[in-house]
């Protein structure tokens, strides 16, 4: 029974997913077309794949054995093709990366442009989110995770700067007419911009001292999801609405230009950089192996001696 391996991977793709929707998403189609697809396969085949409502896509039983057997072979054909791939003068493919939304501002941009340049053929995608999960879930090949966040069984090699803080600024304005605080405790009396992540969670902001850690739970007029909303908190703050814990880097602009004043600095909290972790107990796919040597390539040019000569485990 011959079939097109192009409506096989669309229905492995809608198999992965879950739904066709998140298919889409995932593989940069579109649901009517992935739909169409399956449709397809299901009439060259003869058999129906997937029970569909108006809310799940679930695999028939037909279907579930069709995915036992196929998504082996259908790894190893990437596998044989990745392997040709090595074989080119530079690696081309695909290369998806999970990221926070900090990460797109504070650390990609040193290197995103520099890496296409030298691997035209690669195509990078970059999914950005400020709800952490598993980088895998979404058919990434590797992500960017600080300390706490790194999951088992992962390799981790530093990307970006080793070391970051946050900031706590307000503009003049608003010191002139709310005063300034003297120390962390004196925030819950101040109008706080606050940021919200995607699960809902609204981090108390957190200070270091000489030893001592406070952490302060702040209110204010303004709550905008972490990532990319922060920009906007920014401005708010710019514009006098109130005090912001951000970043420094991300803050740097406004507290160079004066339409920002640092506060507390002796109290910013202090906290070790991002990595860059993936799963080396598989063949790593071209395109991300060219992006660990050129990660790896980077940290030996800035020559921080703070940055391991090669990755470390985490168990």
């Amino acid at each position: 029974m011959a079939i097109d391996m192009a409506l096989l991977d669309a229905v492995v793709a809608v198999a992965k997913a879950g739904g066709f929707r998140e298919a889409a998403r995932v593989t940069g189609s579109n649901a009517s077309r992935l739909s169409d697809a399956v449709r397809r396969a299901e009439q060259q085949l003869g058999i129906r794949l997937f029970h569909r409502t108006t809310r799940t896509v679930v695999l028939t039983e037909a279907g579930r054995a069709l995915m036992e057997r196929l998504l082996p072979a259908i790894n190893e054909v990437n596998a044989a093709l990745d392997a040709v791939n090595r074989y080119r003068n530079t690696p081309g493919g695909t290369l998806r990366l999970n990221v926070p939304v900090s990460a797109t501002r504070l650390v990609l941009p040193a290197l995103v442009p520099e890496f296409l340049q030298r691997y035209p053929d690669i195509r990078l995608e970059i999914v950005a989110e400020s709800s952490v999960q598993d980088v895998f879930r979404d058919g990434c090949d590797a992500g960017i995770r600080y300390d706490e966040r790194l999951e088992q069984d992962m390799v981790a090699m530093p990307i970006g700067p080793r070391q970051q803080r946050f900031a706590l600024a307000a503009s003049p304005a608003y010191l002139a007419e709310h005063g300034r605080p003297e120390h962390p405790r004196d925030l819950i009396h101040h109008r706080c911009l606050r940021g919200r992540y995607a699960s809902g969670i609204m981090a108390d902001w957190t200070f270091s001292h000489e030893g001592e850690e406070i952490s302060v739970e702040t209110s204010g007029p303004l709550v905008v999801s972490v990532g990319g909303a922060m920009d906007l908190a920014v401005e708010a703050a710019i514009a006098g609405s109130g005090v912001i814990y951000l970043f420094d880097e991300w803050l740097r602009p406004a507290l160079d230009s004066g339409r920002l004043e640092p506060l507390l600095q002796p109290w910013w909290l202090t906290f070790s950089g991002p990595w860059l972790y993936y799963n080396d107990r598989r063949l790593i796919p071209a395109p991300l192996q060219a992006f660990i040597d050129f990660v790896r390539e980077k940290n030996g040019r800035e020559n921080n001696s703070a940055i391991p000569a090669k990755p470390l485990w985490y168990p």
